[in-house]
């Protein structure tokens, strides 16, 4: 059951986000045909990572009170809802409120992360978040590919067809997706762990280590078309086969990479190694010569970028009582969504200062990451528990 739950489960994940991204290529075309303008557009960028940032801890708690598999459902029936609200709406209020809609359903990521805890052993956890993380990169590399595909026939079939997989992957998850074991029926939160229980303070600071760690990435993803284009000529193509090589890093430094160093080494040092990574290749990018390795710099980042984010979910996972595991990832997810509506405002904004701040910031910022996952090393032993 552990290895056809994994399966499932990251499939699931997969084909949700597959239908999201679907959409996005043609929402800018879209929303200006009802005259949106640029704080518009902000807008509609930031509303699924503000309804992320609220919803994601929410339903985690929702999943540790009542189980996993209800609440997995409940998103994919609202992503349904949402792809298809998307389509039919004629206004800019009312595509806003979809993209709020679909972001809080994204929220679930951190419910199919606590089932992936849930459903197999400890030893094998780091490996398996590092597949569901594989499958949420490919989704991001294969869905804005078929969006543009679709996007001659009018943003409405894009949405629709985003709808279309929904309802499929939702009837997939109604007829093979089990409750995890240990997660037939409701538990009680743990009563010996409160809000300022022994757990909070290194909950807090793996959060703050995601959080640090996407506010780079997304840094360099806002400014790395400005960067291209003025240093090498990239032009929207070139940009668009840089960002998807990068996808292609991280997604293959997941698919098995991680699993690998995290047995020999354990978590908290492949994340840590993530992190410098991180920081040596910010600075490399704005000092690059030639575009192949401003190239080379940029899939390198997002390689450790895929170091970091399934073992900080895994030490997540493991850093309190099983019964509140839902929460915890709930705050990680919600950490990683803060990031992504601070990190394009401020690394745009340090960017019109000068070409290579956002990228010196962003190092500070992967250092101070490596920092503050190394100053809880001690969860690993203790996280380590037999699994189910």
């Amino acid at each position: 059951m552990r290895r056809s739950a994994q399966l499932v489960i990251s499939a699931t994940v997969f084909v949700d986000l597959l239908g999201f991204t679907l959409i996005l290529p043609a929402l800018p075309f879209y929303a200006a045909e009802f005259g949106a303008t640029g704080l518009w557009f902000g807008a509609l960028m930031s509303a699924y990572s503000v309804a992320q940032l609220v919803a994601a801890p929410v339903l985690g708690r929702l999943s540790d009170r009542y189980g996993r598999r209800p609440l997995v459902l409940l998103a994919l029936a609202g992503s349904v809802l949402s792809m298809t609200l998307t389509g039919l709406t004629t206004s800019l209020a009312g595509l806003l409120a979809c993209r709020a809609l679909a972001g809080a359903c994204g929220g679930s990521i951190s419910v199919a992360q606590a089932y992936l805890a849930d459903a197999v052993p400890a030893e094998r956890r780091t490996g398996a978040m590092a597949q569901m993380g594989a499958a949420i990169g490919m989704a991001f590399v294969i869905g804005p590919a078929l969006g543009g595909a679709l996007a001659p026939l009018g943003f409405a079939a894009c949405a629709y067809a985003a709808a279309g997989l929904a309802a499929v992957n939702l009837a997939a998850a109604l007829a093979w997706l089990p409750e995890p074991p240990g997660r037939d029926r409701p538990c009680e939160p743990d009563r010996d762990q409160g809000p300022s229980g022994p757990r909070r303070t290194p909950v807090a600071l793996l959060a703050g280590t995601g959080f640090l760690a996407m506010t780079a990435f997304v840094g360099m993803e806002t400014t790395l078309a400005f960067l291209g284009r003025d240093r090498y000529g990239w032009d929207a193509t070139s940009i668009g086969l840089a960002l998807a090589a990068a996808g292609l890093a991280m997604a293959a430094v997941q698919a098995g990479l991680v699993a690998w160093l995290a047995r020999r080494w354990g978590d908290a040092r492949v994340a840590a190694i993530g992190a410098v990574t991180m920081t040596v290749c910010m600075v490399a990018i704005p000092v690059a010569a030639t575009w192949w390795q401003c190239l080379a710099a940029v899939c390198l980042l997002a390689a450790g970028h895929g170091l970091l984010t399934p073992t900080v979910s895994s030490l997540l996972a493991a850093a309190g009582p099983p019964e509140q595991r839902g929460a915890r990832l709930g705050t990680g997810q919600s950490a990683g969504a803060a990031a992504r509506i601070v990190g394009p405002a401020t690394a745009g904004l340090l960017f019109d200062l000068g070409a290579a701040l956002p990228y010196l910031a962003g190092a500070a910022s992967a250092a101070l990451a490596a920092a503050a996952v190394l100053a809880v090393p001690a969860l690993e032993p203790a996280g380590r528990e037999e699994g189910p």
